[in-house]
């Protein structure tokens, strides 16, 4: 073996020395949630419960680390990942753009459409901005349904009103003081067949717009793409092997995949 060769072959194995030292060996994975948007992430009895939560749990059976989970306000649940306060958000988070900035997001987990809901008696015929002139509409903020106002209906001269929980625009609705709200249609039929949605019911259309109503991801900081990769494969393991349709049919008498 020549010198050059000698050389080149030490540093090749050096560089997978140094790579495979520096790169980090996941044994226990802190997992971010809301808590707060039912049926897919709340606390019962003190524990986090929900669609993302079962999710979270199998995927994370399935790269056989140890799971624990922490409850995270929305408008802080990025910068709070960031900071490095939990390893990855699974939390209903839309993966768009926008936040494709910051974080590293997984293959899809679901994707839903978004609708309005108003009051029984409402006299909206048309949910178009057109159809809302005069009208005072909600969403919780920093969400894919508050970008959609914001942008189509706002600069309409539609009022937007915006939430830090959907629970506080829902009551806001109930209580006559919004006329329509726009959020993730699953989770909206999930509080329309509780005694407080009693009041109100889905009016126009499901809104699919790929601009904003971008599937669902986990997602990662950047510099942890080993650990999206191990979450991509445990995912595709339990869309495999019956595990994602068990968790689906618990919550859905439909596929949200």
């Amino acid at each position: 073996m020549s010198l050059v060769t000698r050389i080149a072959t030490a540093a090749i194995l050096v560089a997978a020395t140094l790579g495979s030292a520096s790169a980090k060996e996941w044994k226990t994975v802190r997992v971010g949630t809301e808590g707060a948007y039912p049926p897919f992430n709340f606390v019962e009895n003190g524990e986090l419960k929900g669609f993302d939560v079962d999710i979270a749990k199998a995927v994370c059976e399935k790269m056989k680390v140890t799971c624990t989970f922490v409850a995270q306000d929305w408008d802080g649940i990025i910068p709070a990942l960031l900071a490095g306060k939990y390893d990855v958000i699974v939390a209903s988070m839309s993966a768009t753009p926008e936040r494709a900035k910051q974080v590293l997001f997984s293959d899809k987990y679901y994707n839903t459409p978004a609708s309005f809901i108003a009051p029984k008696d409402t006299k909206i015929t048309e949910t178009t901005p057109a159809g809302m002139k005069g009208k005072v509409i909600g969403a919780q903020g920093s969400t894919i349904h508050s970008s959609y106002l914001e942008d189509v209906y706002a600069k309409q001269g539609i009022e937007v009103k915006l939430y830090g929980k959907q629970d506080e625009a829902n009551l806001d609705l109930a209580n006559g003081r919004l006329d329509a709200i726009l959020a993730d249609k699953i989770m909206l039929m999930d509080w329309l067949a509780s005694k407080e949605g009693a009041c109100c019911g889905f009016i126009g259309p499901e809104y699919k717009d790929e601009k904003y109503f971008t599937p669902v991801a986990a997602a990662f900081r950047k510099d942890d793409a080993g650990l999206a990769a191990m979450f991509n494969k445990g995912l595709a393991e339990i869309i495999a092997d019956g595990t994602y349709k068990k968790i689906n049919d618990k919550y859905f008498p439909f596929s949200v995949y």
